[in-house]
């Protein structure tokens, strides 16, 4: 069972004296307790599995993922963070229950032994697309993932196919997750505030376990496509796309996943009509 003293943490809080939040690494500390309470709870949606926290930081939201009574590992690339979490989080001061390492470079699939586990965290906003690209490697390990982020990643996450946020990471997460925009968080609680707001998701793994097309060709295809966004996809795709096809006068954020999908196979088999 963790404990931790939360007068402590809010006198930390208040002065910010300890750790200073780095803008290299995109660090913006939440300083709203009710709030942090708020993004632990939302793994409970997962009950059961152990939770990996990305960024704790001075370990605001860590205080209350402890209180879940599973096993809890973070992972901190800040030394100044990780000195703070050892101090202040004795039952986490561990090999494994304190990380400090690059997120980005881990091997995911050992972190909890090849079990299952909740991803979670007020993700650094530096990078935080990159953080749902690296979960989408390693996404038969993690059946769950909220936390948050940047407002703009959270409405491209949960976008719906004709909005100008649809992209590129929309279709692979909408491939493989269900997303929730859970809720939205303003600047003027964190230390130093960011410029813009910030929002709080869920991800839940559906029941997808193939893409039902060649998922090296869906990732060009979808690629290509968002890269000249602009242009119909007769001309983003010229080469690819047969001609004539029903999809040719559309633009990419037009198409949702299952179209992508469909696309893919019809591009297949006009590529390679033999193998299909």
């Amino acid at each position: 069972m963790f404990t931790f003293a939360v007068a402590k943490i809010r006198h930390f809080l208040e002065y910010m004296e300890y750790v200073r939040p780095k803008k290299n690494l995109g660090q913006h500390f939440l300083k709203d307790l009710r709030i942090a309470e708020a993004i632990a709870d939302t793994v409970d949606a997962c009950p059961g599995l152990p939770i990996l926290e990305v960024g704790p930081g001075m370990g605001v939201l860590t205080q209350f993922l402890a209180r879940k009574n599973r096993e809890l590992r973070v992972v901190e690339i800040d030394r100044e963070s990780v000195a703070y979490l050892r101090e202040n989080f004795p039952a986490l001061d561990n090999e494994t229950g304190i990380i400090g390492a690059d997120f980005l470079k881990m091997r995911l699939d050992e972190t909890f032994g090849g079990s299952p586990f909740v991803l979670t965290g007020n993700y650094p906003y530096n990078i935080s697309s990159q953080i749902f690209f690296k979960m989408l490697d390693y996404k038969d390990y993690i059946p769950c993932c909220t936390g948050m982020i940047q407002r703009e990643v959270a409405e491209r996450l949960a976008a719906r196919p004709g909005t100008k946020a649809f992209g590129i990471l929309t279709v692979f997460i909408q491939l493989w997750y269900d997303v929730e925009y859970l809720f939205t968080v303003p600047p003027g609680v964190f230390n130093p505030p960011p410029k813009v707001q910030s929002a709080v998701v869920r991800l839940t793994r559906n029941a997808t376990t193939h893409p039902g097309c060649d998922l090296q060709l869906l990732k060009r295809i979808v690629k290509q496509a968002f890269q000249q966004r602009r242009k119909m996809l007769r001309g983003s795709l010229r080469g690819l796309m047969p001609e004539g096809h029903e999809y040719a006068t559309k633009r990419p954020e037009q198409l949702g996943v299952e179209e992508f999908v469909r696309l893919t196979n019809d591009i297949a088999h006009h590529i390679h009509p033999e193998t299909v």
